[in-house]
């Protein structure tokens, strides 16, 4: 169906046919096509541009084309190859061309005080309204795995690393919520996201809106959205709905990246903190003995895809003047491609979690001999009226002293001590004990059992709802 053939004396060359058309990709857009479809004919027929008639007519055509798609039996997408494929130039054509088929001249008039420029920038934006929701039930229930294992496992402990050194000692629970609070700006973001994104842009025409006395608020509160979007040029031009979804992905996929990594490394040899089920892990060709952490390693992977389905849109985007162009054709493959990696990355890292096996004592023996305990001496020094900096030095100096005679500093007596300051007394000894660390801990947020386990419950309280 070409719907300018008035203009032109012939139709299009098979090759830019196949070329132009979007339909493989976009036909995935046909409920949200749909949905729009019938709140547009209803606003027409309440505003007296269609006759009731018309209008159901129409509404039963659209229902079933829309069976027909969900049964596999729609024209358009059943032809198996070639032909099948590119009979539309897209889902809204091949679904306008199938309601003529079906209810005559009557579906011809479903088209009227509307431009498909509009028509699939409200498409879009219904679409992120369902996926949307997919991700933040993803993202919770990735929170809810992790505030699992991390009430699971509360007392183990590991050693906290900056610059991929030993640092302080930290509970592994405290290291597992900080991924807790990332995903929650992750689903704020996301939020946020959609919020702006429900606005109708339906009645904006092909950019400067429509002659017909069209009522544009009915149809979006009949959608369930929050109002319309105001300037018609904008309407129809505009995908910040769409790069802010992609933006908020790909930040929630490099958080899934670090903990993906976290995982990788804590399941190596070298490591041996846990061991991932093997439900979540393979084997090797070739090596009998490997069991790799491979679903952590395509979560990994997969990030660089999000990066780059937002950075294609943005390029898209970039030069373009307004108001429509065909470019924003490209706009719906790195879209679908990164709502459907994001929700699967988060669906999978949240069914890995409770797999998880955590070897509870393996760096019990190693904090005792990292000088990870280290901090914990100046500040002794610094509530005895050191200078902090006075005091960094002087421990510098023990940790260098044990580093040269490879002692651990619990091995240190306080005669030893005291030959570094005077200040010392036998209280700093119990100081040298990495669970004593810990256990000192007072500022709220921090690595200590009380503040850890508050915060369990507080998270197992705000994440024990579906949101």
């Amino acid at each position: 169906m070409k719907i300018w053939k008035g203009r032109f004396r012939g139709g299009l060359h098979p090759e830019a046919l196949r070329f132009s058309t979007s339909l493989p990709v976009d036909r995935r857009l046909y409920n949200e096509d749909i949905d729009g479809s019938l709140a547009h004919v209803r606003m027409l027929a309440r505003r007296k541009i269609l006759s009731g008639d018309d209008a159901r007519k129409i509404a039963s055509g659209l229902e079933k084309i829309r069976r027909e798609i969900r049964e596999g039996t729609f024209p358009a997408l059943t032809g198996g190859g070639q032909e099948g494929r590119f009979v539309a130039e897209d889902i809204h054509m091949a679904i306008e061309a199938r309601l003529i088929d079906l209810v005559g001249e009557a579906g011809g008039r479903l088209h009227t005080a509307r431009s498909r420029n509009d028509q699939i920038a409200l498409d879009e934006r219904l679409y992120l309204r369902t996926t949307i929701g997919a991700v933040l039930e993803g993202i919770r229930s990735l929170q809810r795995s992790l505030v699992a294992l991390a009430g699971r496992e509360r007392d183990v402990i590991i050693p906290g690393y900056t610059h991929l050194q030993h640092g302080q000692p930290v509970l592994l629970a405290h290291h597992l919520l900080a991924y807790v609070e990332m995903l929650d700006r992750d689903h704020d973001r996301f939020v946020d996201c959609r919020r702006r994104a429900l606005r109708s842009p339906l009645g904006a025409g092909a950019m400067a809106g429509s002659s017909f006395p069209i009522d544009r608020g009915a149809v979006a509160k009949d959608l369930g959205l929050a109002g319309i979007v105001e300037n018609s040029i904008d309407a129809v031009s505009d995908r910040d709905a769409l790069l802010e979804f992609l933006s908020a992905a790909a930040i929630t996929m490099m958080h899934l990246s670090r903990l993906a990594e976290e995982l990788v490394l804590w399941s190596s040899r070298e490591w041996g903190l846990i061991e991932i089920g093997d439900a979540f892990a393979t084997g090797s060709s070739i090596m009998p003995q490997k069991k790799n952490p491979d679903m952590a390693e395509l979560v990994r992977g997969k990030t660089g895809r999000v990066y780059g389905d937002l950075l294609a849109l943005l390029t898209t985007m970039k030069g373009l003047p307004l108001s429509y162009n065909r470019d924003l054709q490209e706009d719906k493959e790195p879209t679908f491609d990164a709502a459907d990696t994001l929700v699967s990355s988060l669906n999978i890292m949240a069914l890995m979690m409770p797999t998880l096996k955590v070897h509870a004592t393996r760096f019990e023996n190693d904090l005792g001999s990292d000088f990870s305990t280290a901090t914990d001496l100046a500040d002794f020094l610094v509530r005895k009226g050191l200078p902090f900096r006075a005091a960094h030095a002087i421990v510098g100096d023990i940790v260098r002293s044990a580093a040269e005679q490879k002692k651990s500093l619990d091995s240190f007596t306080l005669q030893q001590l005291k030959a570094f300051s005077a200040l010392f007394d036998s209280s700093a000894l119990g100081l040298l004990d990495p669970r004593a660390s810990i256990r000192a801990k007072a500022s709220a947020g921090s690595t200590s059992p009380t503040h850890v386990h508050r915060a369990i419950a507080r998270w197992k309280k705000k994440l024990g709802g579906r949101k």
